[in-house]
């Protein structure tokens, strides 16, 4: 069964009288376990598909399924729910709280599930991006990379059927960003589900496969021959 089927998806924005087409009839099907690249340039779409994906948004026409279920029927308040519990987000803007502990952020979206252990599955999922050593600093404290890293544990500690990271790497130099694109593979080698939104063909090369979008529609959809294996040297992920 696909984690995510979508057929003849679309999207419209309607301003007075003007109606702005984004999406114009978007097929592909995701399984789990997959690692997929999304990719276009700016006003491609993809960032509207993204958010459509990850239920902040809903789609004008066509089919969404999550894990085989008809997503038209979900109602706001079931959506928020899968949002936290089976979705995990990486912004490129990191999204973190100030003047809070690297621990409390990682621990948040536990604050709405009905697991009790916050402490344990926020350690341990600091421990998986190898920043067990700063679980008290506070955001302002640590560099962007690292920052970055935090965002990747917080959308761990739910243990989400899928993370999506949206231009990961955009504010981060090569070094850091090569680290982020190591520990996403590696979590995919795991079995997670990874969709990655970028307009950049080598982040995007870092991915199993690659979806071009343009003028939303989907111009392309292939494997990665050309793989790029981020080579950081680190440990982070046992």
């Amino acid at each position: 069964m696909s984690l995510i089927k979508i057929k003849d998806l679309t999207k419209d924005y309607v301003n007075e009288d003007v109606v702005t087409k984004v999406l114009c009839g978007v097929t592909f099907e995701i399984k789990p376990g997959e690692f997929v690249a999304i990719m276009g340039p700016s006003g491609s779409g993809k960032s509207t598909l993204m958010h459509i994906l990850s239920f902040l948004d809903r789609p004008t026409g066509g089919l969404y399924e999550f894990e085989g279920k008809d997503t038209k029927d979900f109602s706001d308040a079931y959506l928020a729910e899968l949002r936290n519990r089976r979705v995990g987000f990486v912004f490129q803007s990191f999204n973190l709280l100030a003047r809070t502990t690297v621990l409390d952020n990682v621990k948040l979206p536990l604050l709405y599930s009905q697991k009790k252990n916050y402490n344990q599955l926020a350690e341990a999922a600091l421990a998986d991006v190898g920043l067990s050593h700063r679980l008290d600093y506070y955001t302002n404290q640590i560099s962007g990379g690292e920052k970055q890293r935090v965002a990747i544990a917080r959308a761990l500690v739910n243990d989400p059927a899928v993370i999506f990271a949206d231009e990961p790497t955009g504010n981060l130099d090569s070094k850091s960003g090569n680290i982020i694109m190591d520990i996403l593979q590696k979590l995919n080698n795991q079995g997670r589900t990874i969709i990655l939104v970028t307009h950049e063909t080598d982040t995007a090369k870092h991915a199993k496969r690659i979806i071009r979008i343009r003028d939303g529609i989907v111009v392309s959809d292939e494997p990665v021959h050309d793989r790029i294996f981020a080579d950081s040297n680190n440990e982070l992920i046992k």
